[in-house]
């Protein structure tokens, strides 16, 4: 009985671990793939920019020194001059109000943490807030 017992409660912990899996499990590498879809054409398969044209997200000092500005650029876009790495770029970039605060804090998290970027990932509660000023939060 007591085998019983054990077998039961190790199958459901097993369930119970698998459908946990299952919850996250459509959300993994949404940051790459987001980044792939919206941000890749302009700013390179490996972040690396467009010469003097589009600015780099890799090793950018731009993406370090710019965190609590970051989530409304991505919503918003960008117009005007900007520096990254000490390099002067001016060029439209355009926001991406279809994409939710989740999906941001998943792109931007990407961002923050491959090619030489190793700055402090976003939560979702924190990208909400900081879109809060451009009027740029979805509440998802």
């Amino acid at each position: 009985m007591r085998w019983l017992r054990t077998s039961l409660q190790a199958a459901a912990v097993l369930a119970v671990a698998l459908s946990v899996g299952g919850c996250f499990s459509n959300r993994q590498n949404e940051g790459a793939r987001l980044y792939q879809s919206h941000c890749a054409s302009c700013h390179g398969e490996q972040g690396e920019g467009l010469r003097r044209l589009i600015p780099p997200v890799a090793a950018s000092d731009y993406v370090t020194r710019h965190r609590a500005t970051l989530p409304c650029l991505v919503r918003k876009g960008q117009r005007g001059p900007v520096v990254v790495n000490g390099v002067e770029y001016n060029q439209v970039m355009p926001g991406h109000p279809d994409l939710t605060d989740s999906q941001i804090a998943n792109l931007l998290n990407f961002v923050q943490q491959n090619w030489g970027n190793h700055n402090e990932p976003y939560t979702i509660r924190e990208v909400s807030e900081l879109l809060a000023p451009c009027n740029g939060s979805d509440g998802q």
